[in-house]
């Protein structure tokens, strides 16, 4: 789950500029356009925005091993039951195939079928081209944020 920022030390909150919540308004702004055209990708090739998040955790996962269920829900940020029911609605539209483990017989492990690499490949090459037409203003918005 999301961790909460601590408190101002001392009890004292910054006071906010006009400047600083529309810069906030800003970034809020380009991280939901950007979240917008995601699902609307993600609808276009029939499925939904979750599971091509799904998708590409599984897809990019950086570690030695496959991920179990259980990795999945931590990198999505949802609980176990709700990774269980997305991986099963994945399986059964033929885009992952859950696996048990070498070493360990029960644990699954989560994989990529052609098709979900065919998605995820076309998901992630639109959204590598709209990243990169939009980074200029990400980055923008990012610096006035941190450099101020």
């Amino acid at each position: 789950m999301p961790t909460r920022s601590k408190p101002p030390k001392g009890g004292r909150q910054k006071q906010l500029s006009d400047a600083d919540f529309r810069k906030l308004a800003a970034f809020r702004h380009a991280l939901r356009t950007f979240l917008a055209f995601s699902a609307a990708e993600a609808e276009a090739v029939g499925i939904a925005p979750q599971q091509h998040q799904a998708l590409l955790a599984i897809r990019g996962w950086s570690e030695d091993k496959a991920p179990t269920i259980k990795d999945l829900a931590a990198q999505l940020l949802i609980r176990h039951n709700s990774a269980v029911e997305l991986v099963h609605r994945l399986e059964d539209g033929g885009y992952l195939r859950r696996n048990a483990a070498a070493e360990d017989h029960r644990l699954i492990e989560l994989s990529l079928t052609a098709k979900g690499e065919a998605a995820l490949a076309a998901l992630s090459s639109a959204h590598l081209d709209e990243l990169r037409e939009r980074a200029p203003h990400l980055v923008e918005i990012l610096t006035e944020l941190t450099f101020d």
